[in-house]
């Protein structure tokens, strides 16, 4: 592969943001360049031979500057590989089951399918409810989401480590 690999996200509260690190982190122990960057922090997809883009997951949405990002450089990302990952779903057990199926929100799907992502994964995130707004607090109360930090460092780990793979 020519170039490095850019680790995009798209964080609210930084739980998606160290998952993202996590990942670069273990992409650059294979040996590969990596970087890792907000998408905000994004500029030309040029030096970048493979994208991982990752984002949070809020009430069933990607976060919006995800969104915007896949639909702004849906031409560079069907050109190479790409993986996507989603954060966010916490409690127990198996991380697509408890956001009812789904590995990209609805709406993403179609750009999805037009990108052929290499793979899309769902990790368990972190819920503090310390960061969180009034508001937001309310909502989880309502819903009642489990509140603490899911993330399955090994599950990304693997994930991570299989996008080394076939990259090298």
């Amino acid at each position: 592969m020519n170039g490095k690999v850019l680790v995009t996200y798209a964080s609210k509260y930084g739980a998606t943001a160290e998952i993202a690190a996590k990942i670069g982190a273990v992409l650059r122990q294979a040996g590969l360049e990596a970087e890792v960057l907000s998408v905000e922090g994004v500029g030309d997809l040029a030096p970048y031979g493979a994208i991982v883009l990752g984002s949070a997951v809020y009430m069933g949405q990607w976060r919006k500057e995800a969104v915007a990002f896949l639909e702004a450089n849906e031409p560079a990302l069907a050109a190479r590989p790409l993986w996507l990952f989603s954060s966010g779903p916490t409690g127990e057990g198996d991380p697509v089951k408890l956001l009812q199926g789904w590995r990209l929100p609805t709406a993403q799907q179609p750009l999805a399918d037009r990108l052929k992502p290499r793979d899309i994964a769902v990790f368990h995130g972190a819920l503090d409810t310390k960061k969180l707004s009034l508001a937001e607090k309310l909502v989880i109360k309502g819903v009642k989401a489990p509140v603490g930090d899911y993330r399955q460092w090994e599950a990304i780990t693997a994930w991570a480590a299989g996008i080394a793979e076939a990259l090298q």
